[in-house]
């Protein structure tokens, strides 16, 4: 696969990415592409390594490694080396829904589990998948399949996160009409208002969901399914029903204090912000949420990250991360090895933006806040963080976190943004259509099946696995429309 030798003449090369005091000043993509010559170069380093864990998307020591999609890796690399992007294209369309997503926001099971990372640089196969789908678009070569017959049979997915796209993606092409509710009022779900659009430009999204409307599915927006519509519309308009809500629960701060004015979720922050943007044609920003303050995130994940990068681009005074967990080494350890996914420690792109802003890494490690402050006016004015180390439970065996007493300090703040996780499906969705969850309110299916409880509801995605990566829930959404498809027809060809 790609050159031979390639690996070996070629260093890795990522496209250019704007500097970050540049960057900061909009809410534009700043991820550029590489030249087609360079990125056939960057192809030719896929080395031909007999065993792709890249693809694999196995589970080892409780960890993904390589694509759950089961993307043809190797074979994709190897036909951009070549320079066949149509090619390349149509390997990637057989196992992928959405290549345009996953290559601006996934952190790249693929390229964690590359043979050529053992020794030195993964294969730059992100930027790879990106250079194939753009170029397909740009040709015209990304065409949704209209089916030329239809069954007869009618299906409904609530949600439009990734999870639900890809179902109905694959739905539709079966040959089912298939109709998709979305309780906000643009399609999307955590791609539209959960990621920032510095991450993900929201016309990237459009313009998939145009082409999916013309190939005759149906979107519904401001449906708020189990709040003002019955479910039972739906159980008894449609065949089947598919939830694809999403893991919406986000996990809360029980300190004192909790409820002085400007303790917000992250991810009500991120929506109000991509809201106001898109209302606006990007011509009014919301810098009053953070301008002048003192913001401190509370999680060091994904979400977290773009806190601090959507709060320095509203003119945030400064921004504190904090992370309850220790600071993870630089390097693999040799309990880590390859290709297990790499516990490393990483700076993302908002920490980049406070480092060159404010001349540090704002990210505080096992650390976490005590105690909210607020003025006489009830507004957030400060709080009170304190050290955490790792103790074994006596009862449980498990390590946990726990306070340090006597390391408590006090930081100024006037906004903070929870972004601790979330904990699982909102429950009046789950009984509004009667289906039993687990004991992290994720919904009950059998192992590796999307079936609910409820005759003819299946569940997909963040609201069945618990809080996940696009890509994972893109697998979940193709994995759940083979299912339904199935129990709708007696066989699937999905």
């Amino acid at each position: 696969m790609g050159k031979p030798t390639g690996f070996m003449e070629y260093e890795r090369k990522n496209g250019p990415v704007t500097p970050e005091a540049e960057r900061v000043q909009n809410f534009r993509e700043f991820h550029g592409q590489l030249p087609t010559e360079e990125q056939k170069k960057q192809a030719a380093r896929c080395m031909d390594c007999g065993v792709p864990f890249c693809q694999a998307g196995v589970m080892i020591a409780g960890m993904a490694s390589g694509c759950p999609l089961h993307n043809l890796v190797p074979e994709m690399n190897d036909l951009v080396y070549r320079g066949n992007l149509e090619q390349a294209y149509i390997r990637l369309s057989k196992t992928h829904s959405f290549p345009e997503f996953t290559s601006r926001v996934c952190p790249a099971l693929c390229e964690a589990a590359c043979t050529c990372g053992l020794h030195s640089e993964a294969v730059a196969t992100k930027e790879n998948e990106r250079a194939v789908i753009e170029y397909a678009f740009e040709q015209g070569l990304v065409k949704e399949e209209i089916p030329s017959v239809r069954t007869g049979k009618k299906v409904a997915v609530v949600g439009s996160g990734p999870s639900g796209l890809a179902a109905a993606q694959l739905l539709n092409r079966r040959g089912h009409e298939v109709t998709v509710y979305e309780r906000s009022d643009r399609i999307g779900g955590l791609l539209r208002y959960g990621i920032p659009n510095m991450k993900l430009d929201k016309s990237v999204i459009d313009r998939r969901v145009k082409l999916m409307e013309e190939a005759g599915i149906h979107f519904i927006t401001g449906a708020d399914v189990g709040n003002t519509m019955a479910a039972e519309e739906l159980t008894k308009q449609y065949d089947s029903v598919i939830l694809a809500c999403g893991a919406s629960n986000p996990r809360d701060i029980k300190a004192p204090g909790r409820e002085a004015k400007g303790i917000r979720f992250a991810v009500d922050f991120l929506s109000e912000v991509t809201k106001t943007l898109l209302d606006s044609d990007f011509t009014k920003v919301p810098t009053k949420l953070a301008e002048g303050k003192d913001v401190i995130v509370i999680g060091g994940g994904d979400t977290g990250n773009d806190c601090v990068g959507t709060s320095i681009r509203l003119g945030a005074k400064s921004v504190t991360q904090l992370e309850m967990m220790p600071e993870p080494p630089c390097e693999r350890l040799a309990s880590n090895p390859w290709p297990e996914w790499p516990r490393v420690g990483k700076t993302d792109y908002g920490q980049e933006e406070a480092i060159d802003k404010f001349g540090h890494d704002p990210r505080i490690y096992q650390t976490t806040v005590k105690e909210f402050h607020k003025n006489k006016k009830g507004e957030l004015d400060g709080v009170t963080v304190i050290s955490l180390e790792a103790k074994k439970d006596p009862n449980t065996g498990r390590m946990q976190m726990v306070p340090v007493e006597g390391t408590e300090k006090k930081l100024p703040a006037q906004l903070v943004l929870i972004a601790a996780g979330f904990l699982g499906s909102q429950d009046y969705v789950t009984k509004s259509f009667g289906v039993e969850v687990d004991g992290r309110t994720n919904v009950k299916t059998a192992p590796g099946e999307y079936a609910t409880t409820k005759p003819h509801v299946y569940a997909v995605g963040d609201m069945h696995r618990g809080q996940s990566l696009v890509v994972w829930a893109i697998a979940e959404g193709r994995a759940a429309a083979k299912e339904v498809d199935r129990d709708l027809m007696g066989y699937t060809n999905l």
